[in-house]
């Protein structure tokens, strides 16, 4: 299976070596590799650093260039569309101000009953979506789109009459089935036609609408205006009991029986303004949604649009730019502050983890050659079978697995991925040693006996105190598992009756294997408190080994765990460089003070 590495995360949350994959958010010239810069930068000053690491600083313009060759094509787009808004709103005279959107916000949020602040909150834990981001994309281009459609749209008498017979005027409730087949539905109707008393029964029996057919065939009731209208009329032409002709609905065939009439509500004269407000209002914004949508894509389709970002032979055509629209510039500047403003927190801490891999690198006198870079590559293409038919690594068919989609290019994989793994290799490699017990702690582990237990997993002690004595008290397998099925807060134990995956040894829950191990068939556990929470195990017996003789893997064995301890190495590395460096942040207005000191 393909894997093309993550380009949104932190280096500390994508620490899997495999495929190539301690990605920082940096791109660099790596030895005689070098890796293409979407535009030249500008002349570096002091004025303009993002960071400081260790003394050697990051400025903004190094900050905006990685930006933009990671996330420019991605921000472009919207850039472009938001560009295309604001000329029409420019040729029309139309400005919508800041205190718009904000209003335009509260409005919003206070239909959810939430303050503005918790709406935006909101927002950014569900949908990751900051409130600046909010408001410049979502909905200034909305507001500014409904304005330049205002005055094309209009509420009439007829489209308001209309909607508040929909919202207070009579009803007509209904029963109703469904089916695919007419020849069926045909027969259904004839019987319910022949005696309607069976038609509860008929939609119990045959009706493909799943959502009615459960309570004899009831629907919400129907009003006039606010569907299709060929039901509608079918609903209010019927007397109560009568049953409708068959109607064909997109590609259902249906029939109606008629249950009773809901007669008109009449609002109080008290609040038939606030009403007629509402109504217009809502009526208002579908009419300009529609009307925006339409003129939004009349825009694209008429706009003179060059995009030059990503296009080598334009690029060369219109230098510092990144898209032409209708004449006009986006300058590369622009796309590199607004990739700041969506991923710049992101992409500095990949520069900062650039930065300090390459400290500790100068200070260990190493350095990563391109043969180290092609080596990485090769590793990864033969870890995930990516090989030629002699077995060697197929590197270039991996490269094109990785690159698939477009969501990432080649250079940008070579500095997020590869040079970092090659990297905390080259730092890491000389502490790479497996012990014998390294040997034989990893052979028990994948091929050694595993317990078979039942487990009630329990969120608090007392709660498990309980469960563990009524286990006490009835000492059977059955009684356990229900118990489990009952209590238990881990749903695999839960939905299997405590049933859970062998446990092995050295798998990573020291307390909970060693409990485990020392049970005999048909013992019950102590509570194992662990993680926050507390297991009991009820013991059903053991796996035979998978493999005894530990030669006979030792070449699978040594490779797979090389592989995790040196993940394990890495990990720690750049968590290490990361704490005991001095690190000012300005762009996430942060610090951090070395917890050692260093000779610099």
């Amino acid at each position: 299976m393909p894997v093309t590495p993550a380009r949104q995360r932190p280096l500390m949350t994508q620490m899997l070596r495999l495929p190539c994959a301690c990605a920082l958010s940096a791109a660099i010239a790596v030895g005689s590799l070098a890796i293409a810069m979407p535009a030249k930068a500008v002349a570096d000053s002091p004025s303009n650093v993002v960071a400081v690491v260790n003394a050697d600083p990051i400025t903004r313009n190094t900050l905006s260039a990685q930006s933009v060759q990671r996330y420019g094509t991605e921000v472009i787009d919207n850039m472009i569309n938001r560009h295309l808004i604001m000329q029409a709103c420019q040729h029309n005279g139309i400005e919508v101000t800041k205190a718009e959107v904000t209003d335009e916000i509260r409005r919003l949020a206070s239909k959810f009953g939430l303050s503005m602040d918790a709406y935006l909150k909101l927002l950014q834990e569900e949908r990751n979506i900051d409130p600046n981001q909010y408001s410049r994309e979502i909905i200034w281009p909305m507001l500014a789109l409904r304005r330049l459609v205002a005055e094309k749209v209009e509420v009439t008498q007829e489209e308001f009459n209309h909607a508040f017979v929909a919202q207070f005027g009579e009803a007509a409730k209904c029963r109703l089935i469904m089916s695919d087949d007419e020849a069926k539905i045909r027969q259904l109707q004839a019987r319910a036609k022949a005696d309607p008393s069976q038609f509860s029964s008929l939609a119990k029996q045959f009706s493909e609408d799943e959502a009615s057919a459960s309570v004899g065939g009831l629907i919400p009731p129907i009003r006039r205006y606010s569907g299709d209208s060929r039901l509608e009329e079918a609903a209010f032409s019927l007397k109560d009991g009568d049953v409708s002709e068959v109607l064909e609905l997109g590609d259902q065939w249906i029939f109606l029986q008629a249950v009773r009439r809901i007669p008109a509500m009449t609002p109080s004269p008290q609040a038939l303004p606030a009403i007629r407000e509402q109504i217009s209002d809502r009526i208002r914004d579908e009419k300009m949604r529609s009307a925006a949508s339409e003129l939004f894509a009349k825009l694209q389709q008429e706009a003179n649009v060059i995009k030059v970002l990503g296009n080598p032979e334009l690029e060369q055509q219109y230098p510092g730019a990144g898209a032409i629209i209708n004449g006009e510039q986006i300058t590369l500047s622009l796309i590199g502050e607004e990739c700041i403003k969506r991923h710049g927190e992101e992409v500095l801490d990949g520069e900062i983890n650039r930065k300090l891999l390459t400290q500790a690198l100068r200070k260990a006198g190493k350095q990563v050659t391109d043969a180290d870079l092609q080596n990485e590559i090769d590793r990864a293409a033969i870890s995930y079978g990516i090989v030629r038919g002699d077995g060697t690594p197929d590197a270039e068919s991996w490269m094109n697995q990785v690159l698939e989609g477009g969501n990432v290019t080649r250079s940008v994989y070579m500095a997020d991925s590869v040079w970092p793994s090659v990297a905390l290799t080259k730092l890491v490699e000389d502490e790479m040693q497996l012990s014998e017990s390294d040997l034989q702690e990893g052979f028990e582990s994948a091929y050694g006996p595993r317990v078979e237990i039942l487990a009630c997993v329990l969120s608090d002690q007392r709660s498990a105190q309980k469960i563990w004595e009524m286990a006490r008290d009835n000492p059977t397998e059955d009684f356990f598992g229900r118990l489990a099925e009952q209590y238990s807060v881990e749903p695999v134990s839960s939905s299997n009756m405590g049933k859970v995956p062998p446990i092995r040894k050295y798998g990573g829950q020291p307390a909970v294997e060693k409990e485990a191990f020392s049970l005999k068939p048909g013992q019950l556990s102590g509570i194992v408190a662990t993680g926050g929470k507390y297991i009991i195990m009820r013991c059903q017996g053991f796996t035979e080994p998978v493999v005894t003789d530990r030669s006979a893997v030792q070449s699978e064995l040594v490779r797979d765990l090389t592989e995790k301890k040196m993940r394990r190495l890495m990990a720690k590395k750049i968590e290490s460089l990361r704490t005991t460096a001095e690190i000012d942040n300005f762009l996430a207005a942060t610090a951090n003070v070395p917890r050692e000191s260093k000779t610099r």
